[in-house]
């Protein structure tokens, strides 16, 4: 008989060993002084994670080029030195009390609230509207320029040259962003990518680019730097979103990614909790599938700060480790909170009435450390 899983019980990711199952997930903070460089308060931000216990911390997403890369003003990068040695401070803190933090490296493609001239995959027009509190920038996205070759070719030169630098900075990996409706998801999804060359078409063509990044990363970096990628069906524009053949998808582009050298997966689900985004139109679970079919670990989030949600996935074999958003936020030791037996403060919303940077979620805290 399997013995139980522990969500407090170590882990490896290829050669990474980590303490515990739980993962911080990505979240955008938009904290930096417009310039892209990492700040000592963002330090102390990332810092406590470990100091609460965390097995593994993964950064916002941090932009490739300062071209078409990003997404939102004050999102860091990882594109010249000032930014490298900005992000060297925060792993250095990180380290020495204990954490592992990987770098997420994103593109925003279409979804920018920063750029006026952005790039796609195709020129469609992205859904909805802007994302509130993250820019003021507003109202609908501007239409993007689908991308030539020679800028897909520039994109994976940019991602590899980030992923060098982070391993320069300290960082014990990277993850590649393809997921909530970003440029490489744009690229996986049938309707924001009608393109007729290798890129475009079948879903083979699709998940191309994310599998070529990673092939590219992998062969410039060391056999010990971890090189993972974050998947999602729902995106920030639009969260029902399913793929459209379900599992059949899913054995494709998992597949494609396992064969490309990424060393996990993450499959992402925020917003409406694990069963929403995580499972087909017909109810199986796209993590599970992931890790039966490819033998990496698997990420799994959504709605997993409760303890007993978490248990489930784990127990059920859907993932290998659980990542938290609003519930690391709301609790920043949540692993020693788990071991030591104290409860679970749920995620306020208010954290954010002033704004969702670092400096506005501490001002918040300490007003309600104090009241």
């Amino acid at each position: 008989m399997r013995k139980e899983i522990s969500i407090l019980e170590n882990v490896t990711i290829d050669q990474l060993q980590l303490k515990n199952r739980t993962v911080v997930a990505p979240m955008t903070r938009v904290s930096t002084n417009g310039d892209g460089i990492p700040t000592e308060q963002m330090a102390t931000y990332y810092r406590r994670y470990a100091e609460g216990g965390f097995g593994l911390i993964i950064t916002e997403g941090t932009y490739t080029d300062r071209t078409f890369s990003q997404a939102y003003p004050n999102q860091p990068g990882i594109t010249n030195d000032k930014q490298l040695e900005g992000w060297r401070n925060i792993v250095s803190a990180t380290h020495a009390v204990g954490g592992k933090i990987i770098l997420q490296l994103m593109h925003g493609g279409a979804l920018s609230q920063h750029l006026s001239n952005t790039r796609g995959p195709s020129a469609i027009q992205p859904q909805r509207k802007m994302l509130e509190g993250y820019s003021a920038k507003q109202g609908v996205f501007p239409l993007p320029q689908a991308m030539n070759s020679a800028e897909i070719d520039e994109l994976i030169a940019d991602f590899t040259a980030s992923a060098l630098r982070a391993e320069k900075a300290g960082f014990n990996g990277v993850e590649i962003h393809a997921a909530n409706g970003y440029l490489l998801d744009q690229f996986i999804t049938d309707y924001t990518n009608v393109r007729e060359d290798q890129y475009g078409g079948s879903i083979e063509n699709r998940c191309r680019l994310s599998a070529e990044i990673i092939t590219a990363i992998k062969s410039a970096v060391a056999d010990d730097f971890i090189v993972g990628i974050r998947v999602s069906q729902g995106k920030v524009n639009d969260f029902d979103y399913t793929w459209p053949n379900g599992i059949d998808d899913g054995k494709i582009i998992f597949t494609s990614l396992k064969n490309a050298g990424a060393n996990y997966i993450h499959f992402a689900s925020e917003g409406k909790g694990f069963d929403h985004g995580c499972l087909t139109k017909n109810g199986e679970s796209l993590p599970k599938l992931a890790r039966e079919l490819t033998g990496l670990p698997v990420i799994a989030n959504g709605g997993l700060d409760n303890s007993n949600e978490a248990k489930r996935i784990l127990k059920g074999n859907h993932a290998d480790l659980v990542a938290l958003g609003t519930g690391a936020l709301a609790n920043p030791d949540w692993p020693n909170r788990l071991k030591n037996h104290i409860p679970i403060s749920p995620f306020n919303a208010d954290m954010f009435a002033l704004g969702v940077t670092v400096e506005h979620q501490f001002k918040w805290e300490e007003k309600a450390n104090r009241a």
